[in-house]
């Protein structure tokens, strides 16, 4: 039985995803990360009481991805229920996130350190020869990046980036005063939270991959989908989420299957909400030709 870990899966995506892996693969378990326990068990009862037969292939982890203290009882709960068979995880599907109306700081945890927090804990968990990590980020990454001065685009995009450079930049981030002026003289456009949180992740997904090449480790946008991140938006331009293009959460899980159990070239990629690869510095429309680099 192959297991793996979804984290921010009580609802949304997080939620289809966990329903695909179950309803596609009869091999698979599935431990869904929920930050309240409570709201965790509600989604696996409304899942169970569609699919009784899971009943033995799913279970809840309290996991706060923002919280050392969280993801390390995260990893410890898995490891007791795994007991001796390792590999504990097959794969890891790192979904948790916040939306656009955070503050920066906020955004920064979730999205793109919270992502890491889950990463450097869970790898021991993996099998190393044939574990997987996904991490969902999103479109608006790229398009951030695209906005950015040419320097701002090379370190972002650049393949043998280290922590410490990541790091240092997203301090730097953090320090910028004055809004978008503060964000637009450093060479980093509207300094959005959510896109620039997303292109951070990509690149963490980047030198994650180069750090473990044994282990498939890519990131992926699960397109414009309706959730409780992007309904508000909808409505703050008087439209429905289906007139502003946005599409139901079974739609935003096809690449996180994807680059969960299929055959993949290369590794440390970023795929586009058609499975396709992406690039990460500009926006590539689904169904139109992939990404080469």
């Amino acid at each position: 039985m192959r297991r793996v870990l979804v984290t921010g899966a009580n609802k949304g995506i997080g939620l289809a995803i966990v329903n695909a892996i179950l309803s596609e693969r009869d091999d698979t378990f599935v431990f869904l990360g929920s930050r309240d326990p409570a709201r965790g068990e509600m989604a696996r009862r409304a899942l169970l009481t569609e699919h009784p037969t899971w009943d033995d292939r799913l279970a809840v982890v309290q996991l706060d991805v923002t919280s050392d203290a969280s993801v390390g009882a995260m990893v410890e709960e898995i490891r007791r229920r795994c007991g001796e068979q390792f590999p504990a995880l097959f794969g890891v599907v790192n979904n948790a996130g916040v939306g656009g109306g955070a503050d920066l700081r906020t955004t920064f945890s979730t999205n793109t350190l919270g992502m890491r927090r889950v990463c450097e804990a869970c790898v021991s968990l993996l099998d190393p020869s044939a574990g997987r990590i996904v991490n969902v980020t999103s479109a608006s990454g790229p398009i951030f990046v695209g906005g950015c001065s040419p320097d701002r685009r090379r370190l972002l995009t650049n393949s043998q980036i280290e922590w410490s450079e990541l790091e240092g930049f997203i301090h730097e981030c953090l320090s910028i005063e004055n809004g978008k002026e503060g964000f637009a003289r450093r060479g980093l456009g509207d300094g959005s939270p959510y896109g620039l949180s997303k292109a951070c992740a990509n690149s963490y997904t980047l030198l994650l991959a180069r750090r473990f090449p044994s282990l498939k480790i890519n990131a992926c946008t699960p397109g414009y989908i309706e959730t409780d991140l992007t309904r508000p938006y909808a409505a703050s331009q008087g439209k429905t989420p289906a007139e502003m293009g946005m599409r139901p959460p079974h739609e935003g899980t096809r690449s996180v299957i994807h680059l969960l159990f299929a055959e993949l070239e290369g590794n440390g990629h970023y795929y586009g909400s058609d499975a396709q690869r992406s690039p990460l510095d500009r926006y590539r429309a689904p169904g139109s030709e992939p990404y080469r680099d």
